[in-house]
């Protein structure tokens, strides 16, 4: 986990979803590139967002392939813009949360019926 490169928003939400039991993972290098927030469990990427990714054709266009190459590996991804953690950070991670729990719970019934 590199602490260093993490922003401070993503620090924050990673040590809340932590919090709440969330095996989380701050900047996981996936092979092809590195990942704000991992939850590996449930399969789902967390991108956290500054105004950039918004503003920007070519940051966008980027975060894009991103998201198709963690689509490519059964991973989703969620973007959380830095506007949520700064405006509705608690209900931001009740949702997180309850996305990750759907998730896998999703995938542990997929896996049973195989």
């Amino acid at each position: 986990m590199e602490m260093n490169k993490a922003t401070e928003k993503q620090k924050r939400l990673f040590y809340a979803l932590k919090k709440q039991g969330v095996p989380a993972k701050l900047e996981l290098n996936d092979g092809h590139k590195t990942i704000d927030i991992a939850v590996p469990d449930a399969m789902i990427n967390i991108e956290v967002d500054g105004v950039p990714h918004n503003s920007f054709g070519k940051q966008a266009l980027s975060d894009l392939k991103r998201t198709y190459y963690s689509m490519k590996k059964g991973y989703y991804t969620i973007r959380i813009p830095n506007s949520l953690i700064d405006h509705h950070f608690e209900e931001a991670v009740d949702l997180i949360v309850g996305i990750l729990n759907q998730s896998k719970k999703q995938l542990e019934e997929e896996e049973e019926s195989w």
